[in-house]
């Protein structure tokens, strides 16, 4: 199976990041250059491995809900751009922890910072970056952001423990799961779109409204990401595509098909995924087990469906620019495996 399994063309989202980077692009600018000076240190090795990280290109959606919530509002200070550099550098401390963990040679497409520079020092500098984001966050003097994205890294922390807890495991549950995106990956898109809002001043009710949509959006990101890893590019991924399969990662498709297989299939998941027999052959045999049972089809389903959670969730905010770009975010999102 080389390919992701279509949308019907009628469902197939057209979303671009294009809205939400023309509006933020003055105020992305400007964390652009606060990443680069709080990366710096006088110990070289520190914006050294910082650097090729934040420099691979990944697009900073987590940043730019920030700066976009914020504007939803009409703030005009200077703290939401401390906020959104201090979302980017919390996310850029748990690539740096992540590949470590799992122990990966990809990062955006190229050797991540681990096999360049060896484990220890890429958790280090993942802690030094976490640190910096902490600073920045006091420095805004607004104790609700701080709560929110202190918060946020305990929970991003619980969620790769949960994950690695489950890791290899192929009774984890549909449950289980959502339980580790909603903590690994949704959790940091929540509290940057909750930011914002907190910094301009909003109302509670738009507060949770922007939070509800950054969960929604996380975890439709991470199941689309799911789908990717048997059926897109290492173009799409920014890692080799298989990676989770290798890793005995236990993602919504190998859920489903596990589910779904008969006796003689679930011992190949069990050999595969808990013993490690995952060799090249073994990732075609999982391909086409996961098509077999429409595994992908329906973890594209529920991506969709909390895309359209993440749209519902903004509809009690009046229509402009601001909302026009979140929801364009949404569809891009999805539309990754279209």
């Amino acid at each position: 199976m080389g390919a992701v399994t279509p949308l019907a063309k009628e469902n197939k989202p057209t979303g671009s990041v294009k809205p939400i980077v023309d509006l933020t692009r003055a105020d992305m600018e400007r964390v652009n250059q606060l990443i680069l000076s709080k990366a710096g240190s006088d110990v070289q090795m520190i914006p050294e491995v910082a650097n090729h990280l934040i420099s691979s290109g990944g697009k900073r959606l987590r940043p730019m809900l920030t700066l976009a919530t914020a504007a939803m509002f009409g703030y005009r200070g200077e703290h939401h751009v401390r906020l959104a550099t201090s979302v980017e550098f919390m996310h850029t401390a748990t690539l740096l922890h992540d590949d470590v963990v799992d122990e990966s040679d990809l990062r955006r497409g190229k050797s991540s910072a681990r096999m360049i520079w060896g484990n220890q020092a890429s958790v280090l500098v993942g802690d030094f970056l976490l640190g910096q984001a902490f600073r920045m966050m006091v420095e805004t003097g607004s104790m609700q952001a701080l709560k929110v994205l202190s918060d946020a890294a305990a929970v991003i922390a619980e969620g790769e423990v949960f994950q690695l807890a489950v890791s290899k495991k192929m009774e984890t549950t549909e449950d289980d799961y959502i339980a580790v995106i909603r903590g690994k990956t949704a959790e940091l898109f929540a509290a940057a779109a909750e930011v914002g809002p907190i910094i301009a001043g909003a109302a509670d009710a738009d507060r949770v409204a922007l939070r509800d949509y950054g969960m929604a959006l996380g975890l439709a990101f991470q199941l689309v990401d799911d789908v990717l890893d048997y059926g897109g590019s290492s173009a799409d991924l920014g890692k080799n595509v298989g990676d989770d399969f290798r890793e005995g990662k236990v993602t919504m498709p190998v859920i489903l098909a596990y589910q779904r297989g008969n006796e003689i299939e679930r011992a190949f998941w069990r050999n595969a995924i808990e013993d490690g027999v995952n060799d090249d052959a073994a990732l075609e045999k999982a391909r086409m087990l996961i098509e077999k049972h429409d595994a992908l089809g329906d973890s594209i389903a529920r991506a969709l469906a909390y895309g359209e959670a993440a749209r519902a969730a903004l509809s009690p905010l009046p229509m402009s620019p601001a909302r026009h770009a979140l929801e364009e975010v949404v569809d891009f999102c999805i539309a990754r495996i279209s």
